[in-house]
């Protein structure tokens, strides 16, 4: 199982996927940023940035294993 999903990760991904996974990095980068600030923010604000750590890193997993071609 776990051969099969490194060579499905190694596959081309399609235009679309690799789009929204660079979308989905991004959303983890700026909440990574958020979450490591050296000053105090609104809880509301480091709320909203784990929530987009978890997202970001949702899509981004899932449009990897997005392939071409299906299987």
């Amino acid at each position: 199982m776990i051969q099969e999903m490194v060579k499905r990760v190694k596959k081309p991904t399609p235009k679309f996927f690799r789009v929204m996974r660079n979308i989905g990095l991004t959303l983890a980068s700026i909440s990574g940023v958020v979450l490591a600030a050296p000053v105090m923010l609104p809880v509301g604000i480091v709320t909203v940035a784990g929530y987009l750590a978890v997202t970001g890193g949702v899509i981004g997993a899932i449009s990897q294993m997005t392939v071409e071609g299906g299987e």
